[in-house]
């Protein structure tokens, strides 16, 4: 087997034991004939939630096995292909085979990053919230950069978005703005952007002079009927209040706009988009979800100080710098991973830096360790 044939199939026994270990292969049947047994039992249904949950828990699992499976046995019929290719010398055999080994090699990739998102509220749809920090005109203009660039990167995922707010520059750009964004593991592949983000480059506003600007983004889930969060009304301000957007597609001018304060935690949630009542059903349902963002942040801490930087959107708090002069790089400064194509990556190519960020906060071990763990 040539060379780049055998790297190939090594990449996807890699992506194969990853799987196994995140699924927990060895005892998986066992787990389905248990969830099977549970479905048989009639009483199953007096508890619809409960039911419904284990219905979901159930093909979840099932997926995985299934998923696992049809790999392990392209990449065996693909194997045996080249072999047998070339034993008999025919060039063309081969060819295929290698073709669809590769062609395997990036599904296998994709099922092993799917399996490392397996957190309380991965699945969840998610809300995304992007705020100008340091540089003034300059990251307001940075902060619409980064809103192209998550909705780009929504939109060629399939992912429906929702604008719920949006504050614009008072010259140029954005101060604020906030997105609902829903489909399958919105939360989970979107959360690891988080903090603050940095850029360097040439003023576009006739300085010509080379400018450092800071804009920062929250991510936190859309809290599901499954997940319980109970919001006193002693512990919340309510305030409506009159408020205008950048125009255009974004047109928002309305008395209804509705303020949000959580008392205990100072949190502040907005909606400007809609009729009074439906702003202030977004807005709860936006301060649900922060609660609970913080309750995540509570049970995963340690993980969270290696991994978050949620400090003022300045020097030294930066997640990622995006340098477009004097070169063009584009680097996580928590994993390392970085790209020359900084205009892929501001039109919405995000994945890599997504899927790097998820590997290393497997049990807080890189993607080297994981694999190797037995």
């Amino acid at each position: 087997m040539r060379a780049e044939a055998q790297s190939t199939v090594e990449a996807i026994r890699k992506s194969l034991d990853l799987l196994g270990q995140r699924m927990g292969l060895e005892t998986a049947p066992h787990r389905l004939e248990e969830m099977n047994a549970m479905i048989e039992d009639g009483d199953l249904w007096s508890d619809p939630a409960r039911a419904q949950k284990l219905m979901r828990d159930r093909q979840m699992l099932v997926d995985k096995i299934e998923t696992y499976r049809k790999i392990d046995k392209d990449l065996r019929d693909g194997v045996e292909l080249i072999e047998l290719g070339e034993m008999e010398g025919d060039d063309e055999i081969v060819a295929e085979a290698e073709a669809g080994l590769k062609t395997l090699k990036d599904f296998a990739a994709g099922k092993e990053l799917e399996a490392l998102l397996n957190g309380e509220a991965d699945g969840n749809d998610t809300f995304l919230e992007i705020n100008a920090g340091a540089g003034g005109t300059e990251a307001c203009d940075w902060a619409q950069m980064l809103q192209r660039m998550y909705v780009r990167w929504a939109e060629q995922h399939g992912y429906d978005v929702e604008l719920q707010s949006e504050e614009a520059g008072a010259e140029a750009g954005i101060k604020s703005v906030a997105y609902k964004i829903s489909g399958p593991n919105a939360y989970g592949w979107l959360k690891s952007e988080s903090g603050v983000h940095r850029l360097v480059r040439i003023s576009p506003f006739g300085k010509g002079t080379r400018e450092t600007s800071f804009a920062s983004v929250w991510v936190y889930p859309v809290v599901d009927d499954n997940i319980e969060i109970n919001v006193p009304d002693n512990e919340i301000r309510i305030d409506t209040y009159r408020s205008s957007g950048a125009g255009g597609q974004h047109v928002n001018t309305t008395d209804s706009a509705v303020r949000i304060t959580h008392l205990p935690t100072g949190i502040v949630v907005t909606s400007s988009m809609k009729s009074q009542h439906q702003n202030r059903e977004t807005a709860m349902n936006a301060l649900k979800a922060r609660l609970y963002q913080l309750e995540l942040d509570r049970r995963n801490a340690e993980i969270n100080a290696q991994h978050e930087a949620k400090g003022s959107a300045g020097w030294g708090n930066q997640i990622r710098s995006y340098v477009l002069q004097p070169y063009q790089m584009v680097k996580d400064l928590r994993t390392g991973h970085e790209t020359s194509d900084t205009q892929g990556v501001l039109d919405g190519d995000l994945d890599a830096f997504m899927a790097a960020t998820l590997a290393m906060n497997v049990a807080g071990k890189s993607r080297a360790d994981a694999t190797a763990e037995d």
